[in-house]
């Protein structure tokens, strides 16, 4: 059963607090800050601060949204995304949001950094919120390789980044 799916069960078997139910659902088991759940969600902070805090219950509307944001992030973690770390300049040309490839489908997710030190952190990062591959510049793919235990694809200066997005939608089954 997924975090979702957990949420949904014990809203309606528990006494407990949907706020108390939540608040852990977003801190614990997402591993997200409110604000950075209330902009994926698309809910205002007020609104789930209100929430958390058992000021008032969530509208029906608003509780489906909750559910369905958390059951995408959970996707996104249980899928894997591609992670793309470079300048925001080279992240800008790239127009895609997810790429396909036979079957799988996986979103990209733009990790914008301006040197080396960035670059490292970022692939780290990327790996912690759940990166099934990522794609770097050359200069720092062989110390991100070694730390990270995902496939890296390069960048080449002589292919597209798009061609090393798909190939590290490839190399990350």
């Amino acid at each position: 059963m997924g975090v979702a799916d957990r949420l949904v069960s014990e809203t309606f078997r528990s006494n407990e607090e949907i706020s108390s139910l939540l608040r852990r659902t977003i801190k614990q088991e997402l591993g997200m800050t409110v604000g950075e759940f209330s902009e994926r969600a698309g809910i205002p902070a007020s609104t789930l601060y209100k929430i958390l805090s058992g000021e008032r219950d969530p509208k029906m509307e608003t509780f489906r949204r909750i559910v369905c944001t958390i059951r995408e992030i959970e996707g996104v973690k249980k899928h894997g995304f591609i992670a793309v770390i470079a300048s925001r300049g080279i992240l800008d040309n790239v127009e895609m949001k997810d790429v396909t490839f036979g079957e799988k489908r996986r979103k990209l997710k733009e990790y914008a950094v301006t040197n080396m030190e960035d670059a490292i952190i970022a692939g780290v990062q990327a790996e912690k919120d759940g990166a099934a591959a990522l794609v770097c510049a050359p200069i720092c793919s062989p110390i991100i390789e070694k730390i990270t235990n995902i496939p890296v694809a390069t960048i080449r200066p002589r292919s597209s980044v798009i061609e090393a997005i798909k190939l590290a939608a490839k190399k990350s089954g």
